[in-house]
C-alpha cells in the first residue's frame, strides 16, 4: 500500500469513529493538503529519493506550530489562529518526508491529565470509549491507538505524552531535557516542557524520536546527541522504588511483569519523591502565568483571562498569586531546590541500577460519570512529573489490563540514555 492509499483509509476511519460513530474527537484539523503531500511523497518514493519517514503518517498535538495549519491550543484563546512558521521538529519530519494527517485534541494549552479540559470537547479513550484518554496530548495518544495515523508528535510537561499513551494502550517516549528542541513549541512551562513521540510501537517511537532529536540554534537547551538505535539487551538491573505511590494492584501487575523479566531486580529508596507534585506544581503555576502574558487580545487571538477554562484559569490566577512581589518569589525558589533535591536522589539511585520501572499512572483510567477533585487530577501525575523534574528520558508501554482497562509500565533511564530505556521497553514488548 503507497502513502495515498494508506491516509485514505485512516482518513476514512477518521471519518466514521472520530467525529461520528466512536465520537473519540482525536483531532481537531485535517490537513488540507494531505492527499497533495501524499501524492508527491510517493513519487519520491518511486524515484528512490525518500526519507526515513516516508510513507509514515503523523499527527500532530496542535500546540506545535505547524505552517498553515491551525495553532489553536484547544484553546478559544487561539481558536483562528494559523501557523506562519515549521517548528523544529515539523521541519525534520517534512525534510525526512513523513506526511502530517493533522492537528489533535488536548487539554487547553496543555493543562490537564485526562483530555477532559479541551474547549472543543473531551477525547475519548479507544481502548475504553467511556473513560478519559489521558493528558494533555489526549488526541495524539486517541489517534494512534484508533489507528487513525502510524505515529504522533506530543508534548510532555509532566506527562503529558506517558499518561494518554498509558490510557490509551500505546507507547510514549518523553526525551531528556534538551534532546529535541522546542522552537515552535507553545510552552506550558518551559523548565520541564520536551516534544516527544507516541507510536503503536517501540521501533516507530524510536524512529520519529530519532528524526526530531538533536541541536538547534533556536533553542539554547538543546545538545547534539547519539543516534537513536535499538540494541538487544542481554544484561539490565532494573530498580523499583520502595515507596509505591499509587494503587496497590497497579503496581502488583507492574512487578509481576517485571519479576517475569529474567532481568535483575533491586528495590532502591528515592528520597523525596514524594513531593514530586508538591515541587512541580508551584513551578507550573509560575512558568505558566509568565508564558501566556502574551495572549493579550492585541497582537493576535483573544484575551486568555477572558475566554480560556477553568483550569487554565486556575493555573494563571495561582501564578500571579504565587509571584506577587510580597512573596518576592519564595515559593517558587523553594521549589527549584526541591527540584534540584529530586534530580540528586536519581542520579544517586542510577549508581545502582541502569533503569527505574514504576507504573506509568497510579490509578486506572476514570469515567466521564465521575468527577475527580483538583487534587486527585493533580496526583496524578505522581510519579510522570518525576522525569520532568530530573530532565531525564521516560518511555511508557503497555503492561497488560487491570478489569479491561490498559496499564502502562514506565521505564526511566539516566540523562541521555533513550537508547537503552527504549531498547529495554522492546524486550518488555517481545515478551
Amino acid at each position: 500500500m503507497n502513502t495515498e492509499q494508506k491516509l485514505k483509509e485512516y482518513l476514512k476511519a477518521i471519518e466514521k469513529d472520530d467525529k461520528k460513530g466512536k465520537q473519540i474527537n482525536a483531532f481537531l484539523q485535517i490537513n488540507p493538503a494531505a492527499l497533495e503531500d501524499a501524492k508527491k511523497i510517493d513519487e519520491k518514493i518511486k524515484q528512490k529519493k525518500a526519507g526515513r519517514l516516508a510513507g509514515k503518517i503523523i499527527a500532530v498535538k496542535s500546540c506545535i506550530n505547524v505552517l498553515g495549519l491551525n495553532l489553536s491550543c484547544a484553546s478559544k484563546t487561539l481558536e483562528n489562529y494559523k501557523s506562519t512558521y515549521d517548528a523544529s521538529v515539523i521541519e525534520k519530519i517534512k525534510a525526512e518526508d513523513g506526511l502530517i494527517i493533522g492537528m489533535t485534541n488536548m487539554d487547553e494549552f496543555a493543562c490537564g491529565a485526562s483530555g477532559q479540559n479541551s474547549a472543543f470537547g473531551a477525547t475519548k479513550s479507544p481502548a475504553a470509549l467511556d473513560r478519559v484518554a489521558g493528558g494533555s496530548s489526549s488526541g495524539s495518544a486517541a489517534a494512534v491507538a484508533a489507528g487513525f495515523c502510524d505515529m504522533a508528535l506530543g508534548s510532555d510537561t509532566g506527562g503529558s505524552i506517558r499518561a494518554p499513551s498509558s490510557f490509551c494502550g500505546v507507547v510514549g517516549i518523553k526525551p531528556s531535557y534538551g534532546l529535541v528542541s522546542r522552537y515552535g513549541l507553545i510552552d506550558m512551562c518551559m523548565s520541564f516542557d520536551c516534544i516527544g513521540a507516541i507510536a503503536k510501537n517501540t521501533e516507530d517511537a524510536a524512529l520519529l524520536l530519532d528524526v526530531i532529536k538533536g541541536r538547534d540554534e533556536r533553542d539554547a537547551t538543546t545538545f547534539e546527541s547519539e543516534n537513536i538505535k535499538l540494541e538487544k539487551i542481554k544484561k539490565i538491573v532494573i530498580g523499583i522504588p520502595k515507596l509505591k505511590l499509587g494503587e496497590k494492584k497497579i503496581w502488583d501487575l507492574i512487578l509481576e511483569k517485571v519479576k517475569d523479566s529474567g532481568f535483575i531486580v533491586k528495590e532502591i529508596d528515592i528520597k523525596h519523591i514524594d513531593l514530586g507534585v508538591q515541587t512541580y506544581y508551584p513551578i507550573v503555576f509560575t512558568e505558566f502565568f509568565s508564558g501566556t502574558r502574551k495572549f493579550d487580545g492585541r497582537r493576535y487571538g483573544k484575551k486568555i483571562e477572558e475566554v480560556c477554562g477553568e483550569e487554565v484559569l486556575r493555573r494563571i490566577l495561582g501564578g500571579k498569586e504565587i509571584t506577587k512581589a510580597e512573596f518576592a518569589g519564595r515559593y517558587y525558589r523553594k521549589a527549584l531546590s526541591a527540584k534540584k533535591l529530586i534530580a540528586d536522589e536519581f542520579e544517586k539511585a542510577f549508581k545502582e541500577v541502569d533503569v527505574i520501572i514504576t507504573p506509568t499512572m497510579p490509578l486506572l483510567p476514570w469515567g466521564f460519570d465521575k468527577k475527580l477533585s483538583v487534587e486527585e487530577e493533580y496526583a496524578a501525575d505522581a510519579l510522570t512529573c518525576l522525569a520532568n523534574i530530573a530532565g531525564i528520558p521516560a518511555v511508557s508501554i503497555p503492561a497488560g489490563k487491570i478489569e479491561g482497562l490498559p496499564v502502562g509500565m514506565q521505564i526511566l533511564g539516566k540523562r541521555f540514555n533513550e537508547n537503552k530505556i527504549l531498547s529495554l521497553a522492546r524486550e518488555f514488548e517481545e515478551k
